[in-house]
């Protein structure tokens, strides 16, 4: 059956509002060379960019499929996944209906690259090439401000340069970052984001330098793909330990591809250890789990699904309603159709809420 019809089918069968909080489109380094100066231009031609991995190219793990896409995502008229915007618009935007989408850039952006100063230029040119290539052809695109994040300098000057533009939904950085994200040296990065008003989104993976795990790079792509779930629990520790929060109670951050199952028994385990260990942390104002659901987001891919469904609700309760946004993760083969993600238990107002409501609070849209 072809995309038309299809469309066709589907937009018969709702009329829902839905914003996409993760949609990952391709760019290329063609596209942002007008962005870079000639000599980062040639320093990538002479010498590429390094990823802080233990590997000269390529990634630890394999992706499950070439570049982790649909194997129906690869435009027919060339290319990578994502990287046709007409295509993206009749497969992804207009057959789903999407009002908006959160764009979350992953490579090539410069994100975590060993050559600090190349990673300002890269994540530069990416933001600029976002709006060039996107935004400003397509409005429902929403561009995030890629940064640097291992330079907290560097980072808050490219969000106070695109403070005010509506192109830009968030501040975007990866969860596994060089050290404790919660730590000082990451501070200039959330301030200039709230200065902007922009929530921080933290998508799941990076490259930190550092292993995955405590005793090492684990043998599996599987181990990777539920590390992600770890590492964010270990950056919500962060920042809360850290008094990040008490430093900037505006401060708002998405967790992006991190799952939220695991959310609720963080709280508590926090909770159950910062009563007894309080006088370490004086610093902290309340108990962690009212952190957690003042300050975090949620999007909804991937969804740990619970083999007793009013469990799962009971987790969504938690961490509130009004706090998880609906995400896709278009192109990647672990794509979450929008039509049959969301528990059918849910109420109208809670699905027009996680649906679009949400997100549209959140990033002003």
């Amino acid at each position: 059956m072809n995309i038309e019809v299809r469309a066709k089918e589907r937009s018969q069968k709702t009329r829902l509002d839905i914003v996409d909080c993760d949609f990952h489109p391709k760019l290329t380094l063609e596209q942002m060379k007008p962005f870079l100066s000639n000599q980062w231009w040639s320093y990538l031609q002479t010498y590429g960019n390094r990823s802080r991995h233990g590997y000269a190219k390529g990634y630890a793990y394999p992706k499950m499929t070439p570049q982790a896409a649909r194997r129906d995502a690869w435009p027919p008229g060339g290319g990578l996944p994502a990287s046709d915007l007409e295509f993206v618009q009749q497969q992804h935007l207009d057959f789903y209906g999407i009002s908006a989408a959160i764009m979350n850039p992953l490579s090539p952006t410069g994100q975590g690259d060993q050559n600090i100063e190349l990673s300002a230029a890269m994540a530069a040119a990416s933001n600029e090439a976002q709006v060039a290539n996107w935004t400003a052809r397509e409005p429902r695109c929403k561009s995030s401000i890629v940064v640097p994040y291992e330079d907290g300098v560097a980072s808050a000057k490219e969000v106070r340069k695109h403070a005010g533009d509506k192109n830009y939904a968030q501040v975007f950085m990866l969860s596994r970052t060089g050290e404790a994200a919660g730590r000082k040296r990451y501070w200039p990065i959330y301030e200039a984001a709230v200065e902007a008003g922009l929530p921080i989104g933290i998508h799941a993976f990076g490259y930190s330098g550092w292993p995955m795990t405590g005793s090492g790079y684990p043998s599996f792509y599987i181990e990777e793909m539920t590390e992600h779930a770890v590492s964010a629990q270990s950056m919500v520790t962060s920042f809360i330990m850290e008094g990040v929060f008490e430093r900037l109670p505006e401060l708002k951050v998405v967790l992006i591809e991190c799952g939220f199952g695991w959310l609720p028994a963080l709280g508590w385990r926090l909770d159950k250890h910062w009563k007894r260990l309080k006088d370490e942390v004086p610093h902290l104002k309340k108990a962690p789990s009212e952190y957690i659901r003042e300050h975090f987001w949620v999007t909804t891919q991937p969804m740990e699904e619970t083999e007793n469904p009013d469990q799962l609700l009971e987790v969504m309760n938690w961490i509130g309603m009004d706090r998880i946004m609906f995400s896709s993760d278009y192109p990647h083969w672990d794509f979450d159709d929008p039509f049959v993600t969301l528990p059918p238990s849910l109420t109208d107002e809670q699905r027009r809420a996680i649906y679009a409501g949400n997100a549209r609070a959140l990033y002003k849209l």
